[in-house]
Formats: structure tokens, sequence, C-alpha cells
């Protein structure tokens, strides 16, 4: 085996392997979404929806937010920016509708927003495995936060959901401690 190649891999048990750049991403993508994951262990769903600091942020919402943002890039990976939606045209509902997405509403179990997570993993790496090539760009919608005229490769959405991720995974870490003293590591 050379320096560039890597064994073929899956993610999840029924996930289609992958080799190469793509399994290295996703591999990452998967660690990352593991650790978030693993923040949320032995909560109760009235846990998991507790604020801990002055933020809004709770652990339910940030497992619900990452999975509503991955499936949001996938989405854009295979529809283009129709699929991020009018940034332009929001109303107060939209606006409202993403501030839900942080947290646990009423009827919302941990557990179904965990099962929630794993479907959308499940098909991002179906979705990747079956690309012609990680090189497939869109351009973005227009948005204040966008750079005017950028495009985004599927390898560009991806290595922004591993940021993404992680992120979040931190900040779930420092929630977790601030409910009851467990951590991630250490």
């Amino acid at each position: 085996m050379t320096a560039n190649e890597t064994t073929t891999t899956t993610t999840s048990p029924d996930s289609p392997a992958v080799a190469g750049e793509r399994a290295e991403i996703l591999g990452t993508l998967a660690k990352h979404r593991g650790f978030l994951r693993h923040t949320t262990r032995d909560l109760t769903d009235e846990q998991a929806a507790r604020r801990t600091t002055v933020s809004e942020l709770c652990l339910g919402g940030l497992i619900k937010h990452v999975a509503a943002t991955e499936k949001n890039w996938v989405d854009f990976i295979e529809q283009g920016p129709s699929a991020l939606g009018d940034f332009s045209s929001m109303t107060q509902e939209d606006f409202e509708a993403r501030a839900n997405e942080f947290r646990m509403l009423p009827g919302e179990t941990l557990a179904g927003l965990l099962d929630e997570y794993e479907e959308v993993a499940r098909r991002t790496e179906k979705v990747v495995a079956a690309l012609p090539g990680l090189d497939v760009s869109w351009p973005l919608p227009e948005a204040p936060w966008f750079e005017p005229g950028a495009r985004w490769s599927a390898r560009r959405v991806l290595l922004h959901l591993i940021a993404e991720t992680a992120q979040h995974a931190g900040h779930a870490d420092i929630i977790r401690e601030s409910l009851d003293g467990a951590k991630t590591m250490g």
C-alpha cells in the first residue's frame, strides 16, 4: 500500500464501502459524530433539554441542530442552492423555526433525536459513496454570510460538516460537564 492509499472502510454497518479520500472524510465525520453522541450518554430527556450555561444551547438541541445542518448540506450536494432556501425572504416564523433547531421541544426525546441523527449519517454516507467525485460543486445561495459568487464542492461541504460537528461536540462537552460533571474525555 502506498502513502496515498487507504483501506476500504465503512462508517456504519449498513453503509456502502468507500475508499481513499471519501473514506478518510467520512471516517473523520463519523469520529466527531461519535464524540457528540457520547456526550449525551446516560441522560434523561429532561437532562438533555436543560440549559446549563447562559447560552440557549442544550445537548438535545445540539444533536437536533447538527442533524438538521448535515441534512441540509447533503441536500445541497444533491440539489444545489435551492436546497438551502432563499435567505433574502426569511420571515419571523423562519427565524423562530431556526431557533427551535437548538431546543428540545415538547414531545421530542433524546432517543428520537439520536435516531434521526443516525439516519442522517447513513444518508450522508450513501450520497457520498454514490457521487461521481468530490469535486461536484454548486454556487452558494445569496446570503450575508456567504462570499458573493462562491461555489462549494461536495468536498468543501463535507469539510464544513466536520468543522461544524467538531465545534458543537466541544459545546456539548461544556454543557455536559456543567450538567453533571461528566466529561467526554479525561
